[in-house]
């Protein structure tokens, strides 16, 4: 769940670590999406697709 913002009258609560977690999903999927192959998927099978997903994964990793 995404926190509530600061000016609302009523906040809920939130888990911080699930949010965190999600925060980091979401940056590395956007990091991904800026290389043009993985946002148009241009592989043909899910093999390769798949170890492209690892590639960036493994090239994000090392910065």
């Amino acid at each position: 769940m995404i926190p509530s913002k600061s000016n609302r009258k009523i906040q809920r609560n939130h888990d911080v670590e699930m949010y965190k977690t999600r925060r980091l999903v979401e940056n590395f999927i956007g990091k991904a999406k800026e290389k043009r192959g993985i946002a148009t998927r241009f592989d043909k099978t899910d093999t390769s697709y798949a170890a492209r997903w690892y590639l960036v994964g493994t090239l994000e990793a090392l910065k």
